[in-house]
C-alpha cells in the first residue's frame, strides 16, 4: 500500500493524530476544531508557559472562554507539549506560527524556517504538512519544500506530503466558530492537496480545494488586503471630513442605506492585529521580487501607517483649544487592545499612539478592561501605569483618548466626569447632553 493510501484510510476512520505547532491565537481554536471532532491531537509550543497552562487547565486567550483550557486538560486526547521530539507521532502537522514584518517592511520567516527546520529533523514517512501561517504567494513551494527535502532526505509526494491553508480567525467574533469559517486548501502537488482537504473535512463544515498552494496563499492575501485598502480609502475621508465639518459616521450610515454596491469599512486611529497592517505588505515584497509594484496597497499602507501621528496632531489641537501644551499634560488612553472586547493588542495602534506621546512629553496612563497589565509585544513599546475608571481620576485628566471601543465602557459616565475627550471610534457619538467637550479624530 502507498504511504498516500495508508495516510488516506487513518483519515478515513479517524485514527489520524494532528499536530498543532503553535498554541496562539490561530492554533489553539484550530487544536479545538479536530479534538471536539474527535481525534487525538497534540499541541506544540516554545512558550512553557502557554504549555503550563494547558496542562493546569487555565486559559490563556480569554476570547475563547473560560471552558475550553479545563476540558482540554482532562481529555485524554489532548496533549501539551514543548517536546518536539514528538513530532513523529503526529501524522499531519498544522503550522500556525507568526510571520511579522521585520524592521524595513520586509516578510520575515524566520518563524516559520525554524519550524520547519525542526519537523525536518523528525519527519518520518507518510506524514501530512501544512502551513496556516499568512505569507506570500510561493512560500510553502519555494522555502517549505526545499527545507523538508534537503533535511529529511525524502521527497515531496513520496516520502511526505504539503500543503497550505490559511487560517481565517478573527478573534473576539461571536456569531462565527472556526470550523463554521469555510476552509480553503491548496497543495504543492494534487495528492497533498486532497490528503489536506480530507483532513480538514473531519473538523471543517466546508472545505474548498484550490488549484495549487500559491492560489490559497494569494486567497488569504486579497481577503486582508480588500480590507487593508478599504479602511484607508475612509481613513483618509476621515481627515479629509474633519477639515470640512462633516461627520465621517454620518455619511458612512448614509451611504450603508444603499441595498447593493458598497460595503460599509469604518475609521480609527491606526490598523491593529497580525494580519491586516502586516500581510499586505509580504505581497508588495514579492511584487518587486518580480520587477513590479503594487502603488495602491502601498498608498493604503502609508494612509493606516499615518494615522496615529494624526490622532496625536488631534490631541495636540484639543489640548491647545484651552491653552495646554502637550508636554506635561495628563493623557488618559482607553483601550489597548486593537479591536473591541478581546485582550489581543498585537501591531495595536494604541501602542503607537502611547510611544509618540510620552515622547513628546505627555504624562500618559491607560485604561483597558481586557488588558490588565501593559503587555509585552515584539516590538518594543513604552510602558505606562494602567489607571482605574473612576470620577476623580477622569476629572483630573486633561484629556481622554478613546482608541478602542469596548462594550464593557460606560460612555454616559466617561462623558459626565471628563473634561476632554478626543473620539476615535465614534463611540459618543450618540451620548446626549455630555459635560465633557468631545473631539474627534
Amino acid at each position: 500500500m502507498q504511504i498516500s493510501q495508508e495516510l488516506e484510510s487513518r483519515i478515513e476512520s479517524k485514527t489520524v493524530i494532528v499536530g498543532v505547532i503553535g498554541l496562539g491565537y490561530v492554533g489553539l481554536p484550530l487544536v479545538e476544531a479536530f479534538h471536539d471532532s474527535g481525534l487525538r491531537t497534540l499541541g506544540f509550543d516554545i512558550d512553557p508557559e502557554k504549555i503550563a497552562c494547558l496542562q493546569r487547565g487555565e486559559s490563556y486567550l480569554k476570547h475563547l472562554g473560560d471552558a475550553l483550557a479545563p476540558r482540554l486538560a482532562q481529555s485524554e486526547r489532548f496533549e501539551a507539549t514543548h517536546d518536539f521530539q514528538r513530532i513523529a507521532e503526529a501524522d499531519a502537522l498544522l503550522i500556525c506560527v507568526p510571520t511579522p514584518l521585520g524592521e524595513h517592511f520586509e516578510p520575515d520567516l524566520s518563524y516559520v524556517r525554524q519550524t520547519t527546520e525542526t519537523i525536518a529533523t523528525y519527519l518520518r514517512p507518510g506524514q501530512l504538512v501544512v502551513l496556516e501561517s499568512t505569507t506570500y504567494p510561493g512560500t510553502t513551494r519555494d522555502v517549505l519544500l526545499p527545507i523538508l527535502e534537503q533535511h529529511s532526505e525524502m521527497r515531496c509526494g513520496a516520502g511526505f506530503f504539503l500543503a497550505y491553508s490559511p487560517e481565517r480567525e478573527d478573534p473576539g467574533r461571536k456569531d462565527q466558530h472556526t470550523r463554521d469559517i469555510p476552509k480553503l486548501v491548496g497543495g504543492v502537488d494534487e495528492t497533498a492537496g486532497e490528503l489536506a482537504a480530507d483532513l480538514y473535512r473531519i473538523a471543517f463544515r466546508e472545505v474548498i480545494s484550490l488549484r495549487s498552494a500559491e492560489t490559497a496563499e494569494s486567497a488569504k492575501l486579497l481577503e486582508n488586503i480588500y480590507r487593508a485598502v478599504n479602511i484607508a480609502l475612509v481613513n483618509e475621508l476621515k481627515m479629509l471630513f474633519d477639515q470640512m465639518d462633516i461627520d465621517i459616521w454620518e455619511v458612512i450610515e448614509a451611504a450603508a442605506t444603499k441595498p447593493f454596491g458598497f460595503q460599509a469599512f469604518y475609521p480609527g486611529p491606526g490598523l491593529g492585529g497580525h494580519c491586516i497592517p502586516i500581510d499586505p505588505f509580504y505581497l508588495t515584497w514579492k511584487a518587486r521580487e518580480v520587477g513590479k509594484r503594487t502603488r495602491f496597497i502601498e498608498l493604503a499602507g502609508e494612509i493606516n501607517h499615518r494615522m496615529p501621528d494624526y490622532v496625536v496632531e488631534r490631541c495636540q489641537w484639543a489640548l491647545n483649544e484651552d491653552g495646554i501644551a502637550l508636554k506635561g499634560a495628563r493623557i488618559l488612553v482607553l483601550g489597548l487592545a486593537y479591536k473591541p472586547d478581546v485582550d489581543d493588542t498585537r501591531e495595536s495602534p494604541s501602542l503607537a499612539i502611547i510611544d509618540r506621546l510620552t515622547a513628546m512629553g505627555a504624562e500618559v496612563a491607560y485604561h483597558d478592561p481586557h488588558v490588565l497589565t501593559f503587555p509585552k509585544t515584539r516590538r518594543p513599546h513604552q510602558p505606562v501605569p494602567r489607571m482605574e475608571l473612576q470620577e476623580a481620576q477622569l476629572a483630573e485628566q486633561d484629556l481622554v483618548l478613546v482608541a478602542t471601543h469596548h462594550s464593557a465602557y460606560d460612555w454616559d459616565f466617561i462623558a459626565q466626569h471628563a473634561q476632554r475627550i478626543l473620539d476615535t471610534r465614534g463611540a459618543l457619538r450618540h451620548v446626549t447632553a455630555p459635560k465633557a467637550r468631545i473631539y474627534t479624530a
